[in-house]
């Protein structure tokens, strides 16, 4: 009997640890030491965008196109201060539901060709929205520029390869993600990219999980920018951004 109560309450303790260890795997890790700060909550030092729509007001980056000052197709504000390889970024954002924003990373700004403006951007898209109901959320990642168009939803872990998406878990669910984001507040945002891992992280929540082995179209190093969508009037804002490159 004794042998059996043993037993038992081993087998229990792996489990509450193996749980643990999932649960720990769905979390943001601490933020490291040596995280920099991009915006100083004055002006736009370091930031390079269309003056008519984006400002510094309360302390945060706001960026706002209306009737009168409309974005001629997407157009982004970029940190002009550095580049983005292996890194870990970590910021928080709020915006309304008109439109979108998004926030790049290993990207590339266009200067030649046929562009609508001076702050065009392509690559890498942390989608940023304000609404609930998956898929079309805060947290894929979108293919800004190119022809993958959303590359990884919210909820997967998934690996991009032979020319395609292949998804292999699920990390949230719609009614989580429901109950997770803020909506009309601040969200807090990390994004971690080790190699061609990613990772998104939202209100400390693991929220995506991707691999990128296309050997043409992954990025391994790029500028960061944040975006103002072409279309409806909108505003969106940042504020607490901060970086780490590995």
């Amino acid at each position: 009997m004794r042998m059996m109560f043993l037993l038992s309450s081993t087998l229990l303790l792996m489990s509450f640890a193996l749980s643990a260890r999932g649960q720990e795997s769905q979390t943001a890790p601490a933020e490291p030491e040596g995280m920099v700060s991009l915006f100083n909550g004055k002006d736009l030092t370091g930031w390079d965008g269309d003056p008519r729509l984006w400002s510094v007001k309360d302390g945060v980056i706001h960026g706002e196109t209306t009737a009168e000052n409309k974005a001629n197709g997407n157009t982004f504000i970029i940190w002009k201060d550095g580049m983005l390889k292996d890194f870990q970024l970590r910021l928080s954002f709020r915006c309304n539901a008109s439109n979108n924003s998004g926030i790049q990373y290993r990207s590339k700004h266009i200067t030649e060709g046929n562009v609508r403006n001076k702050w065009v951007v392509r690559g890498y898209q942390h989608e940023i929205r304000n609404e609930v109901d998956l898929p079309s959320v805060s947290g894929f990642i979108y293919d800004e520029g190119g022809r993958r168009g959303r590359i990884c939803l919210v909820g997967e872990k998934a690996e991009w390869k032979d020319g395609k998406k292949h998804v292999s878990g699920s990390l949230v669910t719609a009614e989580e993600f429901r109950e997770l984001f803020k909506l009309d507040d601040w969200n807090d945002v990390v994004i971690i990219a080790q190699g061609n891992h990613i990772r998104h992280y939202l209100n400390g929540r693991l929220i995506l999980d991707f691999t990128d082995s296309d050997p043409q179209l992954s990025l391994s190093e790029g500028i960061l920018a944040l975006q103002l969508h072409a279309g409806n009037p909108m505003w969106a804002e940042y504020k607490d951004i901060r970086l780490k490159n590995n």
